[in-house]
């Protein structure tokens, strides 16, 4: 009787394929809807924000993803296979005769480093898709949800359901997925055009002093009036139905609101960016590189293919041209773009701190210049047409991450470096599907804890609007005093920040491992192979400098980057004693004797 052999992944992606997956990852639609309000509120609780320097920070993030691309794309060249970077550490080591004996340890550190990231991640996806879901459903039944400010309780709900959701496409296999991320990058570039070109016409269209729309957060509705307010706290006055009031001049008729560009107001806050360059402006080198450790999350994913080499037709010859394009394609031309026209939308009728106090600033402006565009009122069917296509990017980028990180765990199973059920595929599907659900679980539960205090920190609401949410253990539940969820944490940018410095870490040892395998090779290329990536290397390191840097000189927040240091080193412990009693038990040697000894 023939001996059965076990599933084995088939060679099914060209480049097109590998491309849309890789940039399925980067989604350039969904990340500027769900992580301008992280950024937006980035900074310390009663300290200006760093917002200013947001597209700058962008910028310096690109450049740093720039260089580790192009470590990624040489070394898949030499050495292409399942695992990503856990798969070139050991072939990098391998290939010298002075450092094979550390290929076990150093595939280890790389595969157990690059989990903080690809295991993290996806938990700020879903929990970013808590948001915008809650965003939405306050958006179309405001009576029963807060749009700026959705009920913790029901985002969690959303981020544990789409977490498995996405995981059931990725257990379908790679040709699956790879057909709805081609899809999905389609639709939400067009739509990003779309919503950035309108942007910059309302800007264009709306010079200072001219008549213009001021947006309510409260509604989720522009007025062409100045609102009535408060003169005891400066709270805005409405009627009955929570909509609100216009002020009146001498002659009982609503003042017109007059569009302006200020730039801070009387505490010093950000608001808006008075003219073009401004919002690509340095501002402060320390706002530059505290958005810089936020904005590494918009840009990360190019490398993803890097882990679907035993799926490609022709894995030297496609993987590195993917991963080099889906970076400049979402990276240099749309996210540059859409974060210039976003920010420089920004006026006297939404200002930066309205992002701040929104769930999803990216659809108050939608809904802004829609109504600009079809009529006031009308801007509404805008958004939701917007939205539609940033819930498929959502999907998209949530799908790349889970295939990327599951095939990284799949790959350590198969080493017997984590327990071994992780190396196995599911015969008719040919994914690692054991390693993706386990991946969705813990997705969903990292989700939840990032929404927990989401609106933490500089986020926090006042009193007022707190006591204006629906009641409800849906809508409300969650919700502290302003005072309290301004002196915790916000969840949220922990969790994000987590997996940014696993980002950083992976990153970091990717362009390494570059320079030691080409180290004293006949094709070695003095700038591909040490210049850049030695470029890479500092800038990777720099920014996990910053999370100890920042925090101690007061430079932006500093509860969240410290947590998430501490998160992440406590993750490592654990990798640590994980390995050495894992080695201890299965008899193996921590270090190498011989190249033979590599299983």
């Amino acid at each position: 009787m023939a001996e059965q052999k076990a599933p084995q992944m088939q060679a099914t992606l060209g480049l097109t394929g590998l491309t849309s997956n890789a940039m399925a990852l980067i989604a350039p639609g969904a990340f500027l809807w769900l992580t301008f309000f992280i950024q937006a509120s980035t900074g310390v609780a009663g300290q200006p924000s760093t917002a200013p320097a947001m597209w700058l920070g962008i910028f310096v993030s690109l450049l740093l993803c720039l260089a580790t691309a192009v470590a990624y794309a040489e070394i898949s060249k030499l050495y292409p296979g399942t695992g990503s970077s856990y798969y070139y550490a050991e072939q990098a080591m391998l290939s010298h005769d002075n450092s094979f004996k550390y290929a076990r340890i150093s595939k280890f550190i790389v595969g157990w480093g690059s989990h903080l990231y690809y295991w993290v991640y996806p938990g700020v996806m879903v929990a970013t898709t808590g948001i915008f879901v809650g965003y939405m459903v306050g958006f179309l039944y405001p009576n029963f949800m807060s749009g700026s400010n959705p009920g913790p309780i029901f985002m969690m709900l959303v981020a544990v359901a789409f977490s498995f959701f996405v995981a059931w496409i990725a257990s379908k296999g790679a040709g699956a997925s790879t057909a709805v991320n081609l899809a999905i990058n389609i639709v939400q570039i067009s739509a990003l055009v779309v919503f950035s070109v309108l942007a910059l016409g309302y800007r264009a269209n709306h010079p200072s002093g001219t008549v213009g729309f001021n947006y309510d957060g409260q509604t989720l509705s522009t007025y062409s009036y100045q609102f009535a307010t408060n003169p005891k706290d400066g709270s805005v006055m409405r009627d009955a139905s929570g909509t609100p009031l216009p002020l009146l001049d001498s002659a009982g008729k609503p003042v017109p609101f007059v569009v302006t560009y200020p730039t801070t107001d009387s505490s010093g806050n950000f608001l808006t960016h008075p003219n073009a360059a401004s919002v690509i402006g340095v501002h402060k080198v320390s706002y530059v590189f505290i958005q810089a450790t936020v904005a590494i999350l918009i840009l990360v994913g190019f490398e993803s293919v890097t882990s679907m080499g035993g799926e490609a037709k022709n894995p030297t010859k496609h993987i590195p041209i993917a991963v080099i394009a889906s970076l400049l394609i979402q990276g240099l031309v749309c996210y540059l773009f859409e974060y210039f026209c976003a920010n420089y939308f920004l006026n006297s009728g939404y200002t930066m701190q309205s992002a701040t106090g929104s769930a999803a600033p990216i659809g108050d402006m939608m809904i802004m210049v829609g109504d600009w565009l079809l009529g006031p009122g009308h801007g509404k069917y805008f958004m939701e047409v917007e939205a539609l296509t940033v819930f498929l990017a959502l999907i998209g980028t949530t799908l790349s991450c889970m295939n990327t990180g599951a095939r990284v765990t799949y790959a350590m199973g198969k080493d017997e470096e984590v327990p071994e059920h992780f190396g196995m595929l599911h015969a008719k599907s040919l994914s690692p599907r054991r390693a993706i659900w386990t991946l969705a679980s813990i997705s969903a539960v990292l989700g939840c804890i990032a929404l927990t205090l989401v609106f933490g920190d500089a986020s926090a609401p006042t009193d007022a609007t707190i006591a204006a949410l629906p009641h409800g253990l849906l809508s409300s539940f969650g919700y502290p005093s302003h005072n309290t969820l301004a002196a915790l944490p916000n969840s949220l940018l922990a969790i994000t920040l987590t997996s940014n410095f696993g980002t950083f870490i992976l990153y970091a040892l990717s362009c390494f491992l570059c320079i030691v395998a080409f180290h004293k090779r006949p094709d070695y290329n003095p700038v591909k192979h040490l210049l850049i990536p030695g470029f890479g290397l500092l800038a990777n390191l720099t920014c996990m400098a910053f999370y100890l840097i920042g925090p101690a000189f007061s430079l932006g927040t500093s509860k969240e980057p410290l947590l998430a240091l501490g998160i992440s080193v406590a993750w490592g412990i654990y990798g640590a004693i994980y390995f050495l009693k894992s080695s201890k038990k299965k008899g193996k040697s921590v270090l190498l004797t011989s190249k033979q000894a590599v299983s």
